[in-house]
Parts: structure tokens; C-alpha cells; sequence
């Protein structure tokens, strides 16, 4: 039994496969169908595609519902639960205040506070209206945005088609999201590195599953500094203003989706986070302002 690998490109960014089978092509084949499950998830729920179903709920801002499936009806009411446990800081409505922070503009520009303050009536997820087939949202303006629980469902999505295709064995990375199963081929659990959230190129240690998904959310990714102050693209929705506390959260948890809103929840919910995320039971690694490791994930691998 080997690995194979397998690169892709989706979602702005670059993904692997390690699938383990008795020959590439059986290998290909779980690795096309899982591709192409990826390249469908990014057509169906990105805000950048005129013709996907986010666009056409965004467009529909202020006027009738628009229909949903039951996957995007089970997205949304995993939606809802983030925003509860979060106590409103992660909230899918809250794409509307990139109209204020933009963190790819060179030189970078601090809003105003005004510009934030003028947008966060459109950031109001307990207004949206939805069941198990419709999703409306109420004022003109308004926009939901998948961004945070997308590309982890993806990366559980690829998990099941290559599980399904009889891949017992695999390792999937989509930008820093993974998924595994089944342990290494010879027995042995995977290891997932964490990123330092300040050395270029360096982990702050790593983390060991066999089965599950490991994801971090930090504050390296999309930021800029001003005044000696990093801001980041991790926005408290309550605020409409970047977190500030942790430097990165990691969480490994049974999947992926899980793994990543944790992560994030974690960041947005500061000096909170650790005894939260103890409550969730799920390990955690988290640096702190001051770069302490911290975590009971911390001393596991």
C-alpha cells in the first residue's frame, strides 16, 4: 500500500492529497471525484461567483426568499450554532465589513470608525430569515458569507468520497485545514506541524491524530500594522474591529468543520477562549500575545 499524492488548485489557494491504495489508478480516481466534489462546493457557496447560490441569496437582500437545499439548510443551522457559542462574534452576515477593511490594499488603510459603525446594522444574523428550504435576509445591504466553515466542509467532503471509494488510509489539506483518517499506511498516527504565527517557515509543535482534523486560525494570514497595532482579518462581528489576544488557535476535533469554527471562535473569544474550548473537548494549542504555547495540545506531539 502507498501514498499518493495529488495537487490542486481551488478557492484562491493550493491543496493536497496523500490517498493510500495499491495503485495510482485507484488512486486517481478517488482523487478526481474528491476534487470535483471541492471545485462544486466553491461554485454552489462562493461570494465571488455571480452565479453561486450565495450571490443569488446576497442579490436577493431585501426582497423575497430565495431557495435552499438541505446541505446549505444544514450549513446554515451550523451557522447559527457558531454564532451562538460565540455569543454573536462569528456571524455569517458579517462579510459586509470588508467594505471597510481591506487587507490585500498596499499601502493599508485604517477605517474610520464611522465607516464601521455605518456598517454593522447590515451585520445581523438574528434577523435572517431561513428554514429548511428558504433564506431570506431582511434589509437591502445584506450579505451572508460562508468563508468560515466552507472550506472545512470541503475538506470533510473529500474525506467522505475518498472513504467511500475504499481509501482507507489519507491525509487531506485544503490551505491549512486537514482532514485524515484511517493513520499512516504502516500503522502509525499522521502528524500535523502548526505553524508558528511569527517565524516564517518554523512550528511551534505539532499535533498527532489518526483519525480527525486539525485546523488554526491566527492573526498572520491577512493583516497589516499601523500605528504599532497588527490588525488582522479575524473580525469580532459584535465590533465590527479585528481581535486582538491570540497570535493563532489550533483545534483537532472529529471534523474538520468543527476543527476550524472552533479555532476561530477560539480567537474571537480571547481571554474566554481556554475555558471554552475545554468545554467543547476538544484538544487545543493556542500562542498568546506574549508567545506562550498554551493548550493541552501543547505536549502532544
Amino acid at each position: 500500500m502507498r501514498l499518493h499524492r495529488f495537487e490542486f488548485r481551488a478557492m484562491a489557494s493550493t491543496h493536497e492529497l496523500l490517498l493510500a491504495a495499491p495503485d495510482r489508478v485507484h488512486a486517481e480516481g478517488a482523487a478526481r471525484s474528491a476534487i470535483a466534489d471541492v471545485e462544486r462546493i466553491e461554485a454552489k457557496y462562493s461570494r465571488y461567483r455571480d452565479s453561486s447560490l450565495v450571490s443569488a441569496i446576497n442579490r436577493g437582500a431585501g426582497g423575497a426568499p430565495v431557495a435552499i437545499d438541505a446541505e446549505t439548510a444544514a450549513l446554515v443551522r451550523y451557522a447559527d450554532a457558531c454564532h451562538r457559542e460565540s455569543g454573536g462574534r462569528f456571524d455569517v452576515t458579517s462579510g459586509v465589513l470588508r467594505r471597510a477593511w481591506d487587507f490585500r490594499r498596499h499601502p493599508p488603510r485604517l477605517p474610520d470608525a464611522r465607516e464601521i459603525e455605518a456598517l454593522l446594522p447590515l451585520v445581523d444574523w438574528r434577523s435572517v430569515e431561513r428554514d429548511d428550504r428558504t433564506m431570506r435576509l431582511p434589509r437591502a445591504g445584506m450579505e451572508i458569507d460562508f468563508g468560515g466553515i466552507g472550506k472545512e466542509y470541503a475538506a470533510d467532503r473529500v474525506a467522505a468520497i475518498a472513504i467511500d471509494a475504499g481509501i482507507a488510509h489519507g491525509f487531506v489539506n485544503l490551505a491549512g485545514d486537514v482532514r485524515v483518517w484511517g493513520g499512516r499506511p504502516e500503522g502509525t498516527p499522521w502528524r500535523v506541524g502548526i505553524r508558528h504565527p511569527r517565524l516564517e517557515g518554523a512550528t511551534v509543535g505539532g499535533i498527532e491524530i489518526a483519525d480527525g482534523a486539525v485546523a488554526t486560525s491566527g492573526d498572520y494570514e491577512r493583516y497589516f500594522e499601523a500605528g504599532g497595532r497588527r490588525y488582522c482579518h479575524i473580525l469580532d462581528a459584535t465590533t465590527g474591529w479585528p481581535v486582538q489576544g491570540w497570535q493563532s488557535v489550533s483545534v483537532a476535533a472529529p471534523l474538520c468543520v468543527v476543527a476550524g469554527s472552533g479555532a476561530t471562535v477560539g480567537m474571537l473569544l480571547g481571554d474566554a477562549a481556554p475555558e471554552w474550548l475545554d468545554a467543547q473537548g476538544v484538544d487545543w494549542m493556542g500562542v498568546d500575545a506574549a508567545g506562550r504555547v498554551r493548550g493541552g495540545a501543547a505536549h502532544a506531539g
